[in-house]
């Protein structure tokens, strides 16, 4: 079971910073400052918000719920902001998030190759219940969402597709 509950973390971590980072961090460098902050419309967000909001869910989640750190999060400015930070800043912003999540989730993997009973412990996040498998679940999960989100307007307002893939002979290799 520990071999399992080691490639889960593992696994997680991956998607998160070795997928789902340099694929943001690619549509961040690629929009022109004012679209950061452009909104398909009213009830949507920004790619600024977006970014904004997945690092708030993290550390909520992971730094907080699963590593003990105090919970800081104000969830409504995530979503509030309108500018005042360039790409460059965003990207601070996720990379520095990201490396407390992995700080955190590496410490779990190494707790899971001796007891993979640390995945089922209970948290308490948002007032709800949940595993620390759980808490992890949900954060790659909504990562993953929002990163298509990202993705999604960067392709719209470049009119460029993002060549994350590179696909040669039927086989598929990343570039980011």
């Amino acid at each position: 079971m520990s071999d399992v509950a080691r490639a889960f973390v593992q696994t997680s971590r991956k998607h998160l910073v070795g997928e789902y980072l340099p694929k943001i961090r690619k549509c961040l460098k690629s929009l022109p400052a004012e679209d950061l902050w452009w909104c398909p419309s009213p009830a949507s967000n920004s790619v600024g918000n977006l970014v904004l909001h997945l690092c708030g869910n993290a550390r909520q989640w992971i730094v907080s719920g699963v590593g003990g750190a105090p919970d800081n999060r104000e969830r409504g400015e995530e979503f509030a902001r309108a500018g005042g930070m360039s790409a460059d800043d965003l990207i601070v912003h996720l990379e520095t998030a990201l490396e407390e999540v992995d700080g955190v989730l590496e410490a779990v993997q190494t707790k899971a190759v001796a007891s993979p009973d640390v995945l089922l412990e209970s948290r308490s996040i948002q007032g709800l219940d949940v595993s620390v498998l759980e808490a992890m679940y949900h954060v790659v999960e909504h990562f993953s969402q929002h990163a298509g989100q990202i993705y999604y307007i960067t392709k719209m307002r470049t009119g460029e597709d993002l060549r994350f893939w590179h696909v040669q002979g039927g086989v598929a290799r990343p570039n980011w």
